[in-house]
C-alpha cells in the first residue's frame, strides 16, 4: 500500500457523530448513556486506524466500525461474570470460580447484602463488637485450636504469618515444599516480600530432620512446613512430619530459654508453621490417606496452620489461620490484618459454611464440594444416563452421537492431584459440524457458558460436577441449537 492510499483510507474514517446515527448503535443509545456509546464509538475508529497504519486493512467498512462500536458498547450492559456450567469433571476449578457455596451460605449472603448487619456489633451487650468473632469460634471447634482469624486468602495468610514472626529472621524450609502454584504464587516470592530470611533445606526429593536441626540458628523464628498442593513427588523421596518438626522446635526453645534469655535481638522462640494449601476439615475416601486434617496438624505439633476457604473447605475465598491464641492475637494485631480483611459478604458465606460442619453428614449432604467429592460412581452414572437422554430426545435426529463412558474426576483447587476419583460423561460426537465449533458455541456463543473438555474428537460432560437439573438443561438446550445451527450450514 502507499503512502497516497493509506492516507486516503485514514481520511474515509467516520466521524463519531456518523457512528452514533447509525441503526447498528441505535439499540445501545437506548440503553446506555450516549457518552460511554460515544467512547466505544471512538475505540472502533481508533482500532480500525491502527490497522490501517500498520499495514493490516486495505478498505474502510463504515458499517463494520458501526457494529464493532455496537458490540463494544453493549458489551458494558451484559455481566462478565456470570453463572457457568462445569462439566469438565474438576471439581474444584479455579477459572470457574472454584467452590460453588451450599445454600445455606447463599442465603447468609443475601441476608446480609441486603440490609444493615451485624458485622462489627455485638447486640447482646449492645457495644461495638469484632468482624473477627463471626467465624473464630467455629473454626476453633471444627479444628481444636484455641484461636481463629481469617483474611481475604491464603496467600494472605502466609503473607501475615510470615511477616509478623519472621520479619527480619531466618524461616526454614525443605527445598522440597518450595513450591509455586496457580498465579505465580512462588512461596520465595512471598517470604521475600515479608522480609524473612529464607534459609532452604535438604534437595529437592529428600529432606531429614538432621538437615533442620543443621539450619538453626539464634536468628532462626520459624520452621514452615508447605503442602505440595499441585504435584507429588514420587519414588526416592522422604520428607519430615509436622512431628519430628515441633520435637526439633520444643529443644531449641529449651536451650533458647536457658542460654538466650537476655537477648532481644533473638525471636524468643521457634515457632512450627504449615501452610496446608487447600485444608481439609473432614476425611473423605478420595483423600486415601494422602490428605492430613487441620485438626491432625494442630495434634502433631504445629503452633500454627493456615489454609483456603475455598478449596476442600467448599466455602468463599479466604485464608484461615487457626492456632495458639497467643500467637493468633499477634496476627490479628498487624496492620496487614486490616489490609486482609473479610467483608461482610464473604464472612456470611464463611461463617454459615462453617456451621455445616458441625454435622458432618450435613456438610457432606449439603457442601456441594464435598457432595461431588463424595458422591458413589453409580450416582453419577444415573445422572449421566438421564443426561444423555435428554440429549437424543432434544436434538434434531441424526446430528449426534451420544454414548456414557467412563471417566476420571479430579479434585482440583492444588489438591490430591495423583487422587482418581471414578466417574461417569457423556460423550457426544457429531455428524454434521465439529466438535471445536460446538465446543466454542456452547462456551463462547450463550449467556450461560457451558465447559466440557475434548477427548479423542468428542465432546464430554462429566455427570459428577453438574449441580442439579438446571445445569443438564443448559447442556441440552446448548448442543440442540448447535445441532440445528449444524443441519441449517449442511
Amino acid at each position: 500500500m502507499t503512502d497516497t492510499d493509506q492516507r486516503a483510507l485514514l481520511r474515509s474514517l467516520p466521524q463519531v457523530e456518523e457512528l452514533l446515527s447509525s441503526p447498528a448503535l441505535e439499540r445501545a443509545v437506548q440503553r446506555l448513556s450516549r457518552r460511554f456509546v460515544a467512547d466505544c464509538a471512538r475505540e472502533a475508529v481508533a482500532q480500525v486506524r491502527a490497522d490501517v497504519l500498520a499495514g493490516c486493512a486495505d478498505q474502510v467498512d463504515v458499517d463494520a466500525i458501526a457494529a464493532d462500536a455496537a458490540r463494544r458498547a453493549l458489551a458494558l450492559a451484559d455481566p462478565s461474570l456470570r453463572r457457568a456450567v462445569n462439566a469438565t469433571g474438576v471439581v474444584v476449578h479455579t477459572n470457574l470460580g472454584r467452590s460453588p457455596l451450599a445454600l445455606a451460605a447463599v442465603e447468609a449472603v443475601q441476608d446480609v447484602a441486603r440490609s444493615y448487619s451485624t458485622l462489627e456489633y455485638d447486640a447482646a451487650a449492645r457495644t461495638r463488637g469484632s468482624r473477627h468473632d463471626h467465624v473464630e469460634r467455629l473454626a476453633c471447634a471444627l479444628t481444636g485450636a484455641e484461636a481463629a482469624l481469617a483474611v481475604n486468602n491464603n496467600a494472605a495468610a502466609v503473607l501475615l504469618v510470615l511477616s509478623e514472626f519472621a520479619a527480619g529472621h531466618e524461616a526454614v524450609v525443605s527445598r522440597g515444599e518450595l513450591v509455586e502454584i496457580g498465579g505465580s504464587f512462588r512461596v520465595p516470592d512471598i517470604m521475600a516480600l515479608s522480609q524473612a530470611a529464607m534459609v532452604e533445606v535438604g534437595t529437592t526429593n529428600k529432606t531429614h530432620p538432621s538437615d533442620y536441626a543443621r539450619a538453626l540458628t539464634d536468628r532462626t523464628s520459624l520452621l514452615l512446613k508447605v503442602h505440595p498442593s499441585n504435584f507429588r513427588l514420587v519414588g526416592f523421596t522422604e520428607s519430615v512430619g509436622v512431628g519430628e518438626l515441633r520435637a526439633l522446635a520444643d529443644e531449641e526453645n529449651a536451650r533458647r530459654a536457658c542460654e538466650l534469655a537476655g537477648d532481644a535481638a533473638a525471636p524468643a522462640e521457634v515457632l512450627v508453621y504449615e501452610d496446608q494449601g487447600s485444608g481439609s476439615l473432614v476425611s473423605l475416601p478420595c483423600f486415601d490417606g494422602d490428605e492430613p486434617s487441620v485438626s491432625e496438624s494442630l495434634a502433631a505439633g504445629c503452633d500454627l496452620v493456615s489454609f483456603s476457604g475455598d478449596k476442600l473447605l467448599g466455602g468463599p475465598q479466604a485464608g484461615i489461620v487457626v492456632g495458639a491464641k497467643r500467637h493468633v492475637d499477634r496476627l490479628k494485631k498487624n496492620p496487614l490484618a486490616r489490609a486482609l480483611r473479610l467483608d461482610k459478604m464473604t464472612l456470611a458465606a464463611l461463617e454459615a459454611t462453617l456451621r455445616l460442619y458441625l454435622d458432618e453428614e450435613r456438610a457432606l449432604r449439603d457442601v456441594p464440594t464435598l457432595r461431588m467429592l463424595s458422591e458413589p460412581a453409580d450416582v453419577v452414572r444415573g445422572r449421566a444416563q438421564a443426561l444423555a437422554e435428554a440429549i437424543v430426545d432434544a436434538a434434531p435426529s441424526g446430528c449426534l452421537q451420544v454414548e456414557v463412558v467412563p471417566e476420571v474426576a479430579r479434585a482440583g483447587g492444588g489438591a490430591l492431584p495423583l487422587c482418581d476419583i471414578p466417574s461417569y460423561a457423556v460423550a457426544v460426537s457429531f455428524a454434521r459440524g465439529s466438535v471445536a465449533a460446538c465446543e466454542a458455541h456452547l462456551a463462547s456463543g450463550r449467556s450461560v457458558p457451558v465447559v466440557g473438555r475434548i477427548k479423542k474428537d468428542r465432546l464430554l460432560f462429566d455427570a459428577r460436577t453438574l449441580l442439579g437439573q438446571e445445569d443438564a438443561d443448559e447442556i441440552v438446550r446448548g448442543l440442540a441449537e448447535y445441532a440445528e445451527l449444524a443441519a441449517r450450514e449442511a
